[in-house]
């Protein structure tokens, strides 16, 4: 234990409900926060993230991760349908992204500049609390890359433009349910369907590292390796008599690590909460175009120049910075991997990366930001929402993202 961490833990927690009742001016902005709170503690006490889906089974020959993630998608998707079915559908802001070119190019994009930064757009806030210099170089192009490919985003039809839509979205893109018929058997059929489509990726993960423990290229995964010890540990102990403060108590409460599946369990409950209370999915990266056009205002440019390089309104670079719900949320995920490292106490830093290894990190950010405006997210935005919401873009957002991470690992391996 670290008292000394341990405390500032409980600071930082008193300090983001602080933040959250007298910073914040509305309920549904304190909301986000708290939201934004649990998704950054569940993914950092788990070691979840969805870059490492690709990374880990490339680097290590692992696809635990990968597999974990379809179960949350599927489970998150059902628990979708219970909303949705015999609801009014115009009620609720889904992610029914177009199927075009943009959405494979963006994946392909996303996919391969997650490979040199390690991270994605929900990743790199947890980040900045552990790994700050890689964080931090990758959220700055990040965010360029994500104001830079606004007026992409607006204009270019093959990125605004579907080629193919159902009747509940006609011209926005398809939605499951619509391929079925109407509905029960509809949101059955889409059911079925999210279960195959999942069934499938995790037959080829398990495929893939299969051959991989056969040819001795199997490698593991360090955090896997601490988690799978947690497990074996707790086997064949002897249950000590439960008392509330002491060191093993608190050890359990704060710094065991969670499992993967209990990380992807809590923030399948995170999502459903987001769902039913502000009928709307999890978001991340939009807000780091809208960070970088107001640092760029800051340098003396005019919102009206920024807007209109971004072609997006003047208001969205004028409103108040903590009026924006995904943004606070954000901040929320940062609040709540810091709360996270400082009760378990192994918050560290470091800066030991070479500048071949920042300009990589740089690189990484530009690709993920840029490749959000070709396939109108990320791998929250993009993937795992829209497969939540049961449209078909999440999963060929999956492909070409899988394709983007092999293509952008066998570059990094040259580099």
């Amino acid at each position: 234990m670290n008292k000394t961490q341990n405390l500032l833990g409980v600071a930082a927690i008193a300090l983001m409900l602080a933040f959250g009742a007298l910073i914040l001016q509305t309920d549904a902005l304190f909301l986000r926060l708290l939201l934004g709170v649990g998704l950054g503690y569940a993914l950092t006490r788990s070691f979840l993230g969805f870059a490492g889906s690709v990374n880990r089974a490339y680097n290590g020959g692992s696809t635990r991760l990968m597999i974990v993630l379809m179960v949350m998608f599927v489970v998150t998707a059902i628990i979708n349908a219970g909303f949705l079915y015999n609801s009014d559908l115009s009620q609720y802001d889904l992610w029914i992204n177009p199927i075009n070119w943009g959405l494979m190019i963006g994946g392909l994009m996303f996919g391969f500049g997650m490979t040199f930064s390690s991270c994605c757009a929900s990743g790199v806030m947890t980040d900045l609390v552990t790994d700050l210099p890689r964080a931090g170089t990758t959220l700055i192009f990040f965010a360029m890359g994500v104001y830079l490919g606004f007026p992409l985003q607006s204009q270019l039809p093959l990125i605004s433009e579907t080629v193919v839509s159902t009747s509940s979205y006609a011209g926005q893109g398809v939605f499951m349910p619509d391929l079925f018929g109407s509905g029960l058997m509809g949101y059955l059929g889409a059911i079925l369907l999210t279960v195959v489509f999942a069934a499938i990726v995790v037959y080829l993960a398990k495929i893939y590292e299969n051959k991989r423990r056969n040819s001795g290229t199997f490698y593991g995964i360090e955090s896997e390796l601490e988690q799978d010890k947690v497990a074996q540990a707790g086997k064949g102990v002897v249950v000590q008599p439960f008392v509330l403060f002491s060191k093993q108590t608190y050890q359990k409460l704060f710094v065991t690590p969670w499992s993967m599946k209990a990380g992807a369990a809590m923030i399948v409950v995170i999502f459903t909460l987001m769902l039913a209370t502000t009928q709307s999915g999890w978001g991340a990266s939009t807000p780091f175009g809208i960070w970088f056009g107001k640092a760029i205002m800051l340098l003396g440019a005019s919102a009206d120049s920024v807007a209109s390089f971004a072609d997006r309104p003047v208001a969205m670079f004028t409103s108040p910075f903590l009026e924006h719900q995904i943004t606070v949320q954000n901040i929320g995920i940062v609040f709540g991997t810091l709360i996270c490292v400082l009760l378990a106490g192994q918050f560290t830093f470091k800066c030991s990366y070479s500048a071949k290894q920042l300009m990589l990190f740089a690189m990484g950010g530009l690709f993920m930001g840029l490749g959000t405006r070709f396939a109108n997210g990320c791998n929250v935005g993009a993937l795992y929402t829209p497969i939540a919401n049961l449209s078909l873009s999440g999963w060929i957002f999956l492909v070409f993202l899988v394709a983007g991470g092999v293509l952008g690992n066998k570059a990094a391996n040259r580099t």
